[in-house]
């Protein structure tokens, strides 16, 4: 048995849950999800020690970490996954990266789309057949992601530019991103998917 924390800060969504991993499966001892695009690093630490405190544990019961990786913004990913390395060496407990659409989707079954803001009129998308990634992620604009699934997952106002039954999953969960984990394996480091570069470049100096 293992105590994980689970965050992700990739989506509006700010996530952060307290899950018991056994090998039966994953309880979730305590959530909270802050929905706000511009307040992941004001809610992230508040809502890691709320689902502690709702969990009744501390946070020296941690065993293991695990954190989305994206695809999502620059500004976000940096602080869910910043925060999570810090958390994991503090403690000095394993931390797990994983793809963030892989917490949506692993709570799917049948061929499914995935797919998430990704701003400029583009979408974050993969593709998942019964909770295993088959495709992705990238980035492309809606006209440009093959939506030839059986259903669509994930951001409802992205979800809703495909002509594909929706699904309720929306956005990654605790417990999604435990189950998503390669347990199996040593982690490695931690490393963004943001598919392209950021929007804030530095200045280009002058000649």
């Amino acid at each position: 048995m293992t105590i994980v924390l689970a965050v992700d800060t990739a989506t509006p969504a700010v996530t952060a849950g307290v899950v018991r991993r056994t090998p039966s499966g994953v309880d979730v001892l305590g959530e909270r999800v802050t929905v706000d695009p511009r307040a992941h690093a004001e809610q992230l630490t508040p809502n890691v020690l709320g689902a502690l405190a709702d969990a009744g544990l501390r946070m020296a019961d941690l065993g293991a970490v695990v954190v989305g990786c994206g695809p999502g913004p620059f500004t976000g990913l940096r602080v869910g996954m910043a925060t999570g390395a810090a958390y994991g060496h503090a403690l000095g407990v394993p931390v797990f990266g994983v793809c963030s659409l892989d917490a949506i989707g692993v709570d799917t079954t049948g061929d499914v789309l995935v797919v998430t803001d990704a701003r400029r009129r583009e979408v974050y998308w993969a593709r998942y057949r019964d909770g295993v990634r088959v495709d992705g992620p990238a980035v492309n604009a809606p006209a440009d992601v093959p939506a030839d699934a059986s259903a669509v997952a994930g951001s409802p106002q992205h979800a809703a530019l495909f002509e594909l039954p929706r699904l309720e999953v929306t956005q990654p969960t605790a417990s999604g991103l435990v189950r998503a984990a390669d347990w199996a394996r040593e982690p490695e480091p931690l490393l963004p998917l943001y598919l392209r570069r950021p929007d804030a470049t530095p200045p280009r100096a002058r000649p």
